[in-house]
């Protein structure tokens, strides 16, 4: 029957140690105790860590969400979050040549444009040989005015003389050249029947500058103008004109062609216009060709454009605005210059919307009739051609009403 194993208790360890198997052996061998050293470190026992691993249950969920972004991540520096208006910046170029730029904004961003109205605009204009300012200026709102609504019919500005500029501003995308091909003769004619197609109310003309011209062009506009109300009698017309070189009697002939706006851009501040236009044009003489518009035909609604972004200050641009309504300028817009391409000036602000809505409000106050103030707004806007649209029809039942009612006075006296 086997004994089961007893144990002993050390005299140098305060633990119960089994026998050895050897129990024969051991017992004839003297035991000889351990010494330990008093400045040796004693080892944990084996009490003191865990016998097993503790199973971890598995977070695959958690683990993704704990290695993702956190709020710092969102706030830079410990300040508050950035606004909706905040601009973002990108590294762009190869590896080693990267270069900071800052990316346009989320409100300057517009769609591509295709719809059924902007098709078949282009293809009428191509088939008659027309050019738009929508396309060779790169305009953002070509998906809007061409595309139309259920609320508003599709618009475009037609560009007469060709589409190659004898200027170079350096904020423009229209090409240039001294001696641009000469005029078509059948322009007019042609105008005036792809506006008679699309059955608009209110239509824009612009066309290039032709210094090389000993008229700047001004009798081709008119006659464009004149041909268009043969054809269509009750369709306004704005004039957006060059400056003819300073000719005022060429700005006298188009005001009086039979247009409805005459229009002319000083394009941005005073102090500016040296590094922003063509050396050949200057804001004292844009201001001429407005007050010689307006005195050519009293009454007529002029207009002008300004772009905000190129570096003017707050004084400059009260500073124009003051210059604009003492020549009795009825309507101005505002817009964002956005850089065509690299060869052209860059932009050194994007000006944010509540700023353009300032500037509104501020020339309002100031007496001008109608204000468009935006950063997509450009010199012929949407919104602003239905304002004055509905300002000229009442003017003209306002002057419907007047001569009715001096017929019917005439014929009371005559009565008497």
């Amino acid at each position: 029957m086997a004994v089961p194993a007893r144990g002993f208790r050390c005299a140098f360890c305060s633990t119960l140690s089994p026998l050895p198997r050897n129990t024969s052996r051991s017992a004839s061998l003297p035991v000889t105790p351990s010494r330990t050293l008093a400045t040796a470190v004693s080892s944990p026992s084996v009490t003191d860590y865990p016998t097993s691993k503790p199973r971890i249950k598995p977070t695959t969920f958690a683990d993704k969400l704990n290695a993702g972004p956190s709020l710092s991540d969102f706030v830079e520096d410990g300040k508050e979050p950035s606004s909706p208006y905040s601009l973002q910046t990108a590294l762009v170029g190869p590896a080693g040549k990267q270069k900071e730029i800052t990316r346009l904004p989320s409100w300057l961003k517009t769609p591509i444009p295709d719809s059924s109205n902007y098709k078949k605009i282009k293809n009428d204009l191509r088939g008659l040989n027309l050019h738009t300012v929508c396309e060779e200026a790169r305009c953002p709102n070509i998906s809007d005015c061409w595309g139309g609504s259920s609320k508003s019919a599709a618009t475009a500005t037609i560009m007469l003389m060709g589409d190659t500029c004898t200027r170079g501003c350096r904020f423009c995308s229209v090409k240039t050249a001294k001696a641009p091909p000469p005029l078509d003769p059948h322009e007019p004619e042609n105008t005036a029947e792809a506006l008679s197609r699309w059955g608009l109310g209110y239509v824009v003309l612009t066309s290039v500058d032709r210094d090389d011209l000993s008229d700047g062009g001004a009798r081709h506009f008119a006659e464009t103008v004149m041909k268009i109300k043969q054809k269509a009698p009750t369709i306004l017309v704005e004039c957006l004109t060059g400056d003819y070189a300073g000719d005022l009697e060429m700005v006298k002939l188009v005001a009086n062609s039979g247009l409805d706006v005459y229009a002319h851009n000083v394009e941005t501040v005073e102090a500016l216009t040296p590094q922003v236009r063509d050396r050949r044009a200057n804001f004292r003489q844009s201001l001429r060709v407005l007050e010689a518009a307006k005195q050519a035909k009293p009454g007529l609604i002029t207009k002008t454009s300004i772009m905000l972004g190129l570096g003017e200050s707050e004084s400059q641009v009260f500073a124009a605005l003051r210059a604009l309504r003492a020549i009795d300028v009825d309507v101005v817009t505002f817009g964002q210059y956005m850089r065509p391409t690299k060869r052209h000036m860059p932009v050194q602000e994007y000006v944010t919307p509540d700023v353009f809505e300032m500037w509104r409000q501020r020339s309002l106050n100031m007496g001008f009739l109608y204000v468009a103030s935006g950063p997509l707004v450009r010199s012929s806007y949407k919104a602003g051609e239905a304002f004055i649209e509905n300002v000229l029809k009442k003017r003209r039942a306002g002057r419907a009403e007047t001569v009715a009612a001096d017929l019917v006075r005439e014929g009371v006296e005559l009565k008497v």
